[in-house]
């Protein structure tokens, strides 16, 4: 079963970056698409970035591209979210996400989650 840890949110100011963590165990990490999703109070939850399995490509939503910035280490069995030149609108749960494939993108509802971190940009 897989399990995933996300970690790295907290509150920041407008501009500020944040780097997110998300570490998976219960299988084998290199067969695994990652995706990271937010949520905003009152709002349904949005992809942000999704990572192929052997981090050779990736996509963003438009709200975020060129802003962050996804990677994996499979050594280390985690996924990253490289967030900077943050806004308040980027405030919100982060989720980590997993789903077996060799695409680079998968839905919400394919997905092994995570707890999920909070991202508040607030000055």
């Amino acid at each position: 079963q897989v399990r995933l840890e996300e970690s790295g949110g907290g509150l920041v100011q407008p501009g500020d970056s944040l780097r997110l963590s998300c570490a998976f165990s219960g299988r084998s990490f290199m067969g695994y698409a990652m995706g990271w999703f937010r949520q905003a109070p009152g709002k349904e939850r949005d992809a942000v970035a999704f990572i192929n399995w052997a981090g050779t490509s990736t996509s963003y939503s438009g709200s975020v591209r060129g802003r962050f910035t996804i990677s994996r280490d499979n050594n280390k069995n985690t996924v990253y979210l490289q967030m900077s030149s943050l806004k308040p609108e980027d405030t919100a749960v982060y989720y980590c996400a997993a789903h077996q494939t060799i695409a680079v993108t998968f839905r919400a509802d394919q997905g092994t989650w995570g707890q999920g971190t909070q991202v508040t940009v607030s000055s």
